[in-house]
């Protein structure tokens, strides 16, 4: 062994997180996006998480947390699930001769088949990293097979922050400052005289949709996506799904396109979940003839590439997340658990004022807020609406955590709603926790809870001073 070899064999993870591991906030606040912790200790969001494992997450002081967040969707299975960790043990002590890029390595091929099994109307697949990188790649695809160069996307969509995919992202909040973009359209959600009108112009390429927009949680109108789908084809166009979020069993079915009949996207960008939480994977699922436009020629081998993409620890990691989904049969689950969890909601909105809607499909649930109908909560509500809305929202995560140790977050900027996309693998057991703490927290909202609504005076305080 030489020396060099030796002074990396020092190397003890486990030492450094013990002997720094309690500079974590300090560290981010010097190193990286400062705003961050700011954002966390004002909202007492602020804790040391040390464990997790399954739906929760245990802190230092040994109380455990119930995550119906998901990491934003990640953790489809929820963390540290044994067979994705064999899975990717497995792997590097197989010593493969992984990302030589010039031979061809069974893993991506085996991940692809059984991806494609969801979708049989597709045929080949992409793979990078991201699920921004799985959209720009269906951009470029589109654009390249069609010869056309406009995409359409709806109002309020998101679909990454890169730059191709930040010119599809439907929120001026996410581009403001990084003009130019690229010269595309957003229509509203449902409206297919807005998209006939545009895909008259003859230079639409593709028109890309999340099926369940995750900002609000708004579901595609019935039939819109089958109408859609014909008026694209009729003038040459593609339609690009976007299941970055929904995909992969998160609203009760494999595929959330799948919920209306005769959909057949000729792109799908997946992410996420298909990761097991553990090794950033994206990956672009298409059909033949778009491939082969797109790599045309031996020359055009590398025209799309990613450095680390089909590498071997993302492609056991997705070959395990699939195979516990048939096993445990996971989809199922989150369309039965997201059912009644949904049911158990919604019939909370004639008890609650405040409470304006529930929504959604499986274990992706939108919770809407609105202006109450009693003058006394009317005029809290005002006092909130004034310094920022999206605040009433705030208030109800901030004791969800507090209170009750779970982990919640609104859908989005400046909106009344709190997105639930928990782990798939949630049962009665979480969902009776969920709806207690939730009811509770209404109880107090609808009383005139003095520590509520006190909080909400300090997020007041925290909006006008922001301005």
């Amino acid at each position: 062994m030489t020396a060099v070899q030796q002074r990396r064999s020092d190397f003890d993870l486990g030492k450094l997180l013990a002997e720094r591991g309690s500079e974590r906030y300090d560290l981010h606040s010097r190193h990286l996006n400062h705003q961050l912790p700011r954002m966390l200790h004002t909202i007492g969001f602020d804790k040391v998480y040390e464990r997790a494992e399954g739906a929760y997450f245990w802190d230092d002081q040994g109380q455990d947390y119930l995550d119906m967040l998901a990491g934003f969707g990640v953790m489809g299975l929820g963390r540290h699930h044994p067979v994705v960790r064999k899975a990717l043990h497995d792997v590097l002590d197989a010593d493969l001769a992984d990302l030589t890029r010039f031979d061809c390595q069974p893993l991506p091929g085996l991940l692809a088949e059984r991806l494609l099994a969801h979708a049989p109307h597709l045929d080949r697949v992409f793979f990078g990293n991201s699920g921004t990188e799985a959209v720009e790649t269906a951009l470029k695809f589109a654009r390249y097979a069609t010869r056309k160069p406009r995409i359409l996307y709806c109002a309020h969509a998101f679909h990454g922050l890169t730059t191709g995919s930040l010119s599809v992202n439907g929120e001026d909040g996410f581009r403001d400052g990084f003009a130019p973009l690229l010269p595309d359209t957003a229509i509203a959600m449902g409206d297919l005289a807005a998209l006939e009108r545009e895909l008259a112009r003859g230079d639409v390429a593709a028109f890309v949709v999340e099926p369940i927009q995750g900002k609000g949680v708004h579901e595609s109108p019935p039939g819109f996506l089958r109408a859609a789908q014909e008026l694209l084809h009729r003038h040459k166009a593609l339609l690009i799904a976007d299941e970055v979020q929904t995909g992969l069993g998160r609203t009760g079915d494999f595929f959330a396109y799948s919920h209306e009949d005769g959909v057949e996207p000729d792109l799908v960008c997946v992410a996420k979940a298909l990761s097991g939480g553990y090794v950033p994977v994206g990956a672009t699922l298409g059909k033949d003839w778009i491939f082969r436009r797109v790599y045309s020629s031996m020359d055009r081998v590398l025209v799309h590439s990613a450095s680390f993409g089909s590498n071997a620890q993302a492609m056991a990691a997705g070959l395990a997340v699939l195979a516990v989904m048939e096993d445990e049969q996971i989809v199922a689950n989150a369309r039965r658990t997201g059912e009644l969890l949904r049911t158990r909601l919604a019939a909370l909105v004639d008890r609650y004022e405040l409470l304006h809607d529930v929504r959604g499909r499986g274990l992706m649930i939108g919770i809407e807020f609105g202006r109450p109908s009693s003058l006394g909560l009317r005029s809290r509500w005002a006092m909130l609406q004034r310094a920022r809305k999206g605040l009433f929202a705030q208030m109800v995560v901030v004791p969800l955590l507090q209170r009750h140790r779970i982990l919640t977050q609104v859908s989005g900027d400046h909106l009344e709603v709190i997105k639930l996309i928990p782990p798939l693998i949630i049962g009665e057991r979480e969902v009776d926790r969920f709806v207690e703490a939730f009811t509770a927290v209404m109880d107090d909202a609808h009383g005139g809870g003095g520590l509520m609504w006190e909080f909400g005076r300090t997020l007041v305080k925290q909006a006008v001073a922001h301005r």
